[in-house]
Formats: structure tokens, C-alpha cells, sequence
């Protein structure tokens, strides 16, 4: 059966922010975009909403009065696997860095153009439209590399037989590398793959999710015998490790 992504249903986004001025100009500009937009000020009911109604996408503010956007992001990751952005005014790369690590999607500046807001928005939520029948149509979709074994179809892994936590947006990549073993895939085309836009260059939740990756499925972070970095190039998965 072909996959077909229902267009007439609007997109639903939830903002988490406590700076209503903020939040209203930009949900009213996301409405005007054919989205549906709503909006949770208390960072407390924030992870309630969206355990419970599993929005397609979360902007949450990091600088949130009582739970920090970023606790709500990492508490939120253990039952939602739809995207999540973080805006802040804090910018700099360990930042960035950090938010990614805490199962982040994007982390992008609140000064952004609210149509750059919007753009990346929609190429993160394509992802889910375009990505997940992509690798649905995969030949397998159980991948075993001895101890470790990943299933599209459930989109779970497992190592040594216990379960493997993994947001949806590392499932996808630890999915996308694996059903590659053994063919070395550049950042452009991972990117491609799973985000459907050019890699800019400068974007590094690629290397972060692979660095969170590694030890969750048994590799050693400093010398990487699963999944390889490939000097200027990108990640080659290796398929028959010796355990």
C-alpha cells in the first residue's frame, strides 16, 4: 500500500512560552500559514499537553520561569516522539549543543526572522511525512548486527536484548546508517535523507545525535568501532563488529 500524507489536515503546534507578546505575534504569523497553533504559558501543565495531545511540533523557550525549557524538552522525550525546537536568547554553540543532547531537533535564536521560524518549522515536519515511508520501504525491516537489533516497523532497538532509548530523531538516523552498513554517508546526504534540505556546512545535530548514539548501542565513544566517522567525508556504519 503507497503512503499519502493527508494535506488537507493542518499541522498542530504547540509554543511553550511565558513571554506572551512573543508568543502570540508568533503563533498569529504561524496561524496565517496554514497551522494550527495554541499556546502554554505555565511550564508545569507544559509536559501534561504534550504527553497528552502529541502536537506534530514543540517550540519551547529555554528561559522559562520554573521548569527550564530545557528540563521540559528532556522530560518530555520519554513519551513524545514528534520534533521539538528550542528558541532562546542564548546562542552560542555549547548552548546549542546542549539542547540537541537533550533530545532537541533545532535550537534556534528568538531574534529570527518569524518566516525563518516557519521555514524550519516545516522542513523539520516534513521529515516525519517524508522520512519514515521512505525507510518504511526499506527491503528489511529488522536489521540484527549480532547483539544489537534495530525494527523499523516497531521503530524500537535493542542491545544484548534490553530495550534501547532512542528519540524519533535518533531512531531515524541510527535506522538510515544501518540499512547502509558498510557504505559511508555523507552529512549532505544524511541530511537530504532525513531533513529534506541541503546541509548548510555549519549544522551539527548530526555529529550530536551520533555521539549520543554510540554508547546506546554498545560502541565506545572514543574509539568507535560501530559507527565510524569518516575524516571529511561523514559515518560509515560497520556492520559485522566483533563483540
Amino acid at each position: 500500500m503507497g503512503y499519502r500524507v493527508d494535506a488537507s489536515k493542518k499541522k498542530r503546534i504547540l509554543i511553550v512560552d511565558d513571554d506572551m507578546d512573543y508568543a502570540r505575534r508568533l503563533r498569529d504569523y504561524l496561524n496565517s500559514n496554514e497551522l494550527e497553533v495554541e499556546l502554554e504559558t505555565d511550564s508545569a501543565s507544559a509536559i501534561s499537553r504534550i504527553r497528552d495531545e502529541k502536537p506534530d511540533l514543540v517550540l519551547i523557550e529555554v528561559d522559562l520561569r520554573g521548569e527550564s525549557g530545557l528540563t521540559i524538552c528532556k522530560l518530555s522525550r520519554k513519551d513524545y516522539t514528534g520534533a521539538i525546537i528550542l528558541l532562546s536568547h542564548r546562542t552560542d554553540e555549547l548552548d546549542q549543543v546542549l539542547g540537541l543532547d537533550m533530545g532537541a531537533d533545532d535550537y534556534i535564536a528568538r531574534t529570527t526572522a518569524h518566516r525563518l521560524i516557519l521555514a524550519r518549522c516545516q522542513a523539520i515536519m516534513r521529515r516525519s511525512d517524508y522520512v519514515r515511508p521512505i525507510m518504511a520501504n526499506q527491503d528489511s525491516e529488522r536489521l540484527e548486527f549480532g547483539n544489537l537489533v534495530i525494527d523499523n516497523g516497531m521503530r524500537e532497538a535493542w542491545l544484548d536484548r534490553q530495550p534501547i532509548e532512542l528519540t524519533s530523531a535518533e531512531f531515524d538516523l541510527l535506522w538510515l546508517l544501518a540499512s547502509h552498513a558498510g557504505e559511508v554517508l555523507t552529512r549532505e546526504a544524511i541530511f537530504n535523507k532525513l531533513r529534506g534540505i541541503e546541509y548548510d556546512g555549519q549544522d551539527r545535530s548530526v555529529d550530536v545525535r551520533v555521539s549520543r548514539i554510540r554508547p546506546k548501542v554498545g560502541d565506545d565513544p572514543i574509539r568507535p568501532r560501530r559507527i565510524k566517522t569518516v575524516r571529511s567525508k561523514g559515518y560509515l556504519f560497520v556492520g559485522d563488529v566483533k563483540q
